[in-house]
């Protein structure tokens, strides 16, 4: 009873080593926040990118593909490189190595060095986010993890928000290249206070690294890569009506299976998915990939319905969605303090239900709303995201050691970012296949023939004659009510997309009730 008794707070004091916990997780979440914001800055600048470096808009969607690529390919890797090299160590290289990268982003000459320094950046990035989850985890007593959590869910669930306004407004008022600058005073302050602040555990000094598993990390890559490039460009290549995406899905699924039966039978496996035979972080998993296709599509698809529909522009459209995070941000203490002292289930319950009925809310947009009328469900929804994904966190490593944080830190985070690119990817081609079918619904329901067309077009065509002339207001005046078909539309699609997402978070609150009960502020059994 006594080693029961006295064996989690000694984890947690060889990690702090009489370091408050929160300068450990001040230190851990700069490097974070920054890679996370960075993802979201990125994307903002595309287009700026693209003409300042004589390419594409396509070729310049590289510069996002090439970088999850690489993350996505170190994020589940991470725990064996940092029982391999220190995991202080290991973090401390990827923070130097994603803030140099940072400057040679932004002093690119050329489109192929932009991509491989974000390949370089990427590879930095990727373990970050489970390697900092995991040193919170470790750092905080049981009883604190869930304000350790809200602490991290700052970086996961703010940075995304706040990416696209900071990223519009450095992008118009300085250049694309301080979107990639801005890291490297974050990076050089995240350096400062890791080696000054963090400290590896006991068992991760200690521990016997077994050989570096080539079959496992060869599959990882093929697969990670492939998910990547296929999410990311299959819309534009129309998904499987292009031969090179139906060969990439095929070794897509050979290699996947490859891995996840060796994963799963070897001995010491670069990724040990024997962790998902425990049931409350096998669920927290399907959990967080859900939460992830939830946050990255809303994320995405609202910029987006204020740009094409509405005509603001990448910086307004940020302002207009940033009260996001500002209900995440009123959120965050709230959850810190109600995670000791709540069933984690209670609190996802309604972080899924508040999300789901904002998302639901957003379906009944139109065209003719103005900048204040989403205000109050935006706030609203980012205040209902902090009520998900502390709680996830804590029921999904509630019944699990210490010991097994870190391997299950990079599997979790990895189901949360495929999560998230295929949230993307399925929004991005619903707003396309869904505009197509609702632009023949509307004109099998208003035939050219019928008495409505017929007075739109009449006063469309009037409304013309002085600018182009009896004869010449013909086609103005059909261009206009084709160009209003297409708005209503696109207007349609988004409207399907976000009630669907809501479906999606209604479904989530039935999954949440099959977790396993966790006593808010409890060690694990699994830990005495």
């Amino acid at each position: 009873m006594a080693a029961t008794a006295t064996a989690p707070p000694d984890q947690s004091a060889g990690v702090r080593q009489g370091v408050n916990p929160w300068l450990i997780a001040a230190s851990v979440m700069l490097a974070t926040f920054m890679e996370v914001l960075d993802t979201a800055i990125a994307s903002v600048a595309l287009p700026y990118i693209a003409g300042s470096l004589s390419a594409s808009t396509d070729e310049a969607t590289w510069v996002l593909t090439s970088y999850l690529v690489s993350n996505a390919i170190v994020l589940p890797a991470s725990n064996w490189f940092s029982l391999k090299f220190g995991r202080k160590r290991f973090l401390m290289s990827c923070v130097a190595l994603f803030t140099v990268s940072s400057f040679a982003c932004g002093a690119a000459p050329t489109l192929a060095f932009l991509l491989i320094a974000r390949v370089i950046q990427g590879a930095g990035g990727g373990a970050l986010q489970p390697l900092s989850q995991a040193i919170l985890l470790e750092s905080f007593p049981p009883a604190k993890r869930g304000a350790a959590m809200a602490v991290f869910a700052f970086g996961i669930v703010v940075a995304p928000v706040l990416g696209p306004t900071l990223g519009g407004w450095l992008t118009d008022a300085y250049s694309w290249r301080y979107a990639f600058y801005i890291n490297i005073p974050v990076g050089m302050l995240a350096l400062f206070m890791i080696n000054r602040f963090v400290h590896d555990p006991d068992y991760i000094k200690n521990a016997k690294v077994p050989a570096f598993d080539n079959l496992g990390f060869g599959a990882l890559v093929v697969w990670t890569g492939l998910l990547q490039v296929v999410l990311d460009i299959g819309q534009e290549d129309d998904w499987f009506g292009a031969l090179w995406i139906r060969w990439a899905v095929f070794f897509l699924v050979v290699s996947f299976i490859i891995f996840c039966y060796h994963s799963w039978t070897k001995k010491n496996p670069l990724v040990n998915l024997q962790v998902f035979k425990n049931r409350n972080f096998l669920i927290g998993s399907i959990l967080i990939f859900m939460f992830g296709i939830g946050i990255y599509s809303t994320i995405t698809v609202l910029p987006l319905y204020y740009q094409e529909l509405l005509g603001y522009t990448a910086f307004t459209a940020g302002l207009a969605v940033a009260p996001r995070g500002i209900g995440s941000i009123c959120g965050m203490p709230i959850i810190g303090y109600l995670s000791g002292k709540i069933d984690p289930r209670y609190l996802l319950t309604f972080g899924f239900l508040t999300f789901g009925l904002t998302t639901l809310y957003f379906g009944n947009v139109t065209l003719d709303i103005s900048p204040t009328t989403l205000l109050l469900p935006i706030l609203i929804t980012g205040f209902g995201l902090s009520f998900v994904f502390v709680p996830i966190s804590i029921a999904a490593y509630g019944t699990l050691r210490n010991e097994q944080i870190g391997n299950a830190s990079g599997v979790f985070n990895l189901m949360r970012n495929i999560g998230g690119s295929i949230g993307i990817s399925v929004a991005q081609t619903l707003l396309t296949r869904r505009a197509d079918v609702h632009q023949n619904e509307i004109l099998n329901s208003v035939p050219q023939t019928g008495q409505q067309f017929q007075n739109s077009f009449g006063a469309a065509q009037h409304a013309l004659t002085n600018t182009f002339g009896t004869a010449n207001a013909l086609h103005p005046a059909q261009a206009t009510l084709y160009q209003q078909l297409g708005r209503q539309a696109t207007l349609w699609s988004f409207v399907d997309v976000f009630r669907w997402l809501s479906l999606l978070c209604f479904v989530s609150v039935f999954i949440v009730w099959t977790f396993k009960k966790v006593k808010p502020g409890k060690p694990p059994a699994a830990a005495h």
